[in-house]
């Protein structure tokens, strides 16, 4: 996974690790806040203070294992809702959201 990091990646990495704010699988729930990661914490960082195109590589080498993960567990977010939930940076519609987990499944 490192060899495919680019340098934001890594140095966002770094910075959820640091304020302990990080999932991990299977249950992908923040270590530090035990919410559904990403979780608010990581969610109020202002956008301004985002580098868009590093978590959109990062979110997306993360969601498809999260699908892989979570999808089918009893009362668990279907792929869709993990989509949003992975890309909340991101305006996605429920459409769009449907498309990109089927493609990731």
């Amino acid at each position: 996974m490192a060899g495919e990091r680019g340098p934001l990646v890594t140095a966002l990495v770094g910075v959820l690790s640091a304020i302990g704010h990080v999932g991990y699988q299977p249950d992908w729930t923040c270590e530090r806040c035990r919410e559904p990661w990403p979780c608010p914490t990581l969610r109020r960082i202002p956008r301004d203070q985002l580098e868009p195109a590093a978590l959109i590589r990062m979110m997306a080498f993360l969601v498809r294992g999260a699908i892989r993960d979570l999808r089918g567990r009893v009362e668990g977010p279907e792929p869709p809702e993990i989509v949003r939930r992975f890309f909340w940076f991101l305006p996605l519609t429920d459409d769009e959201a449907r498309a990109i987990a089927r493609r990731l499944r």
